[in-house]
C-alpha cells in the first residue's frame, strides 16, 4: 500500500536531451541581464556613496547574478531526474540559495573593509529589477522558445 510511482510526463514536457534545461537558459538569461542592470546599480551608488559604495554595490549585484546562474543550473539538473526531485530543487534550492547569499555577503563583509548598506541594498535592488524583468519578458512572449509544451 505505498505511492505508486508517478507518471511519466508527455515527451513535449520532457527536457531534451544534450540541451541545456529551460531553467539553465533562463538563468544565463538573467545573468545577461545583469550585464545592464549591475552598471546603472554601480553607477548610482558610485555617484551615491562613492567609490567604495561602487564596489560594494558591484559585489552586490555579483553574488545576485551568481544565485540566479545557480538557480538555473540546480533546477534544469533536477528536472532532467524527476518531477518530485525538481518541486524539491525549487522549494528547498531557495532557502539554501537565500542562505548562500546571505553567507557570502557576510564573509565578504569579515574579510575586507566595504560598504556594507551599499552592497545589500544593491543585492537587494538587483535581484527584484532582474526578476520583474525576466518574468515580465517570459509574461510577453519575448522569448517563445521558452514557452511550455514546444
Amino acid at each position: 500500500m505505498g505511492a505508486e510511482p508517478a507518471p511519466p510526463l508527455p515527451v513535449e514536457y520532457q527536457p531534451a536531451p544534450g540541451r541545456p534545461g529551460i531553467e539553465a537558459r533562463i538563468g544565463r538569461d538573467m545573468a545577461w541581464r545583469g550585464l545592464w542592470v549591475g552598471p546603472v546599480i554601480v553607477a548610482v551608488f558610485g555617484l551615491l556613496r562613492g567609490g567604495a559604495g561602487a564596489v560594494a554595490a558591484a559585489v552586490g549585484v555579483l553574488v545576485v547574478v551568481a544565485n540566479f546562474l545557480l538557480a538555473g543550473w540546480l533546477l534544469s539538473a533536477a528536472a532532467s531526474i524527476s518531477l518530485r526531485l525538481y518541486h524539491a530543487a525549487a522549494l528547498f534550492g531557495f532557502l539554501i540559495r537565500l542562505g548562500l547569499i546571505t553567507a557570502t555577503m557576510f564573509g565578504v563583509a569579515a574579510l575586507f573593509e566595504i560598504d556594507r548598506p551599499a552592497m545589500g541594498i544593491a543585492a537587494v535592488v538587483a535581484y527584484l529589477v532582474l526578476l520583474v524583468w525576466e518574468a515580465a519578458a517570459l509574461t510577453a512572449g519575448a522569448r517563445k522558445e521558452y514557452q511550455w509544451g514546444r
